[in-house]
């Protein structure tokens, strides 16, 4: 947590989960003037539990926050979390639209059937290979 000059305030290793997040930052004697979360797999849940708690959360674009944060030596999490609160601070973000939940369920179903095509479409190539082969040793 930083301030409006950019001094680090508080740091704490807090698990990944909304209740959690939500507790510590209530905890806190400070006013929370926005939240920034990494575009990941836990991104969304965690989204959606910090907004339900009233805070403006912000989601950076993955590409994005790799590209700021890449001149530092040593990558932790302590550090990412860090070059996170000092993009907020500054407004150096690209903030990325958060899709509804059944457009993400659209969007997984898509993928799976597309991964099915994929295995069945090489499932099919393998037989005819192994039948071309069969069909050559066959004519010898």
């Amino acid at each position: 947590m930083l301030n409006a000059t950019g001094k680090v305030i508080r740091e704490a290793k807090v698990a990944s989960e909304p209740e959690t997040l939500v507790a510590f930052l209530r905890g806190l004697s400070v006013t929370i003037v926005r939240v920034g979360l990494e575009v990941g797999p836990l991104s969304q849940w965690l989204y959606d539990g910090l907004q339900a708690a009233g805070y403006e959360t912000v989601l950076l674009e993955t590409r994005h926050v790799k590209a700021a944060l890449s001149a530092m030596a040593i990558k932790t999490d302590r550090r990412d979390a860090r070059g996170i609160a000092q993009l907020l601070r500054m407004g150096w973000y690209r903030p990325v639209h958060r899709m509804s939940v059944p457009s993400q369920e659209v969007r997984a179903l898509l993928a799976a059937r597309k991964q099915m095509q994929i295995k069945a479409m090489d499932l099919e190539q393998t037989l005819r290979g192994c039948c071309a082969a069969s069909a050559l040793r066959s004519a010898r």
